[in-house]
């Protein structure tokens, strides 16, 4: 296990995982130290052919986190804030690892963001997950791009024009989150959660998440062409796709080297 020592944030990797943490129990609030943490810490992570998942969490049982700092939107503030916070966001763009957002007690605002801009989602069963900035008459860039792809427009504009904050089971119903599990056995839930990713190559798993943004972001047939591009100049030229189709017909296991 390795650690990196920052003040507001624990940040270790365990073997082929990587744990992120908000440090400020007990709502976790981002504030622009956080932010800048969390950044150093994704930038780290990129190019790593070790990791193949990254967990963000929260400390303790109470919020992953209540948002940002309040203090920090202010006009003098306003821009920083905004550009360190989204940095979060390019950073995560450019990871080729899984991004599991794990989620206990109050999610909200730009902790909101954060978990819906995840790839996956754990969630303990008191989870209470929204976006509220229009009760002080302000907005979540990130969450009006991402949310109304996650779950509909309709949905997406209750949440963003009235600042419900939903709990667990309507947020699993709504595909917020992937699993709810019960707060007291969390930890090993979520172990078993990560478990899958074990087995899988991490070149298999970049390319499968450029071909979800792709779809995400063109007509299919523009997505198709390009994800066949994809799939036969880079992929299948990779260490690892040849191992897997070969590992296949020998009808043996993969010994993967994430390249």
């Amino acid at each position: 296990m390795t650690q990196k020592n920052f003040q507001n944030i624990i940040f270790e990797t365990k073997g082929e995982k990587a744990f992120l943490t908000i440090n400020r129990p007990p709502l976790n609030i981002l504030n622009i130290a956080v932010m800048e943490e969390m950044n150093q810490a994704l930038n780290s992570l990129a190019g790593n052919k070790e990791v193949k998942v990254l967990v963000i969490n929260g400390s303790g049982e109470k919020a992953f986190s209540a948002g940002v700092d309040i203090a920090d939107h202010t006009a003098d503030k306003a821009e920083k804030m905004l550009q360190v916070f989204h940095d979060i966001f390019r950073n995560m763009l450019k990871l080729d690892q899984v991004t599991v957002a794990a989620l206990k007690g109050l999610t909200l605002g730009g902790g909101c963001e954060v978990a819906l801009f995840c790839d996956l989602a754990i969630a303990a069963d008191n989870l209470k997950i929204g976006q509220p900035e229009i009760k002080l008459s302000v907005i979540a860039p990130v969450a009006l791009l991402v949310l109304p792809r996650l779950v509909g427009i309709k949905k997406a504009s209750e949440m963003l024009l009235t600042g419900k904050i939903i709990e667990a089971a309507e947020a699993e119903k709504m595909g917020l989150v992937n699993k709810i599990v019960p707060l007291a056995s969390f930890d090993s839930e979520l172990e078993s959660f990560l478990q899958p990713f074990s087995e899988l190559s991490l070149v298999g798993v970049k390319h499968s998440k450029k071909g979800i943004k792709l779809g995400l972001e063109t007509s299919f047939l523009e997505g198709l062409e390009r994800i066949e591009k994809t799939y036969l100049r880079e992929l299948l030229a990779t260490e690892d796709a040849q191992e897997g189709l070969k590992a296949f017909m020998e009808k043996r296991k993969p010994l993967w080297k994430n390249r």
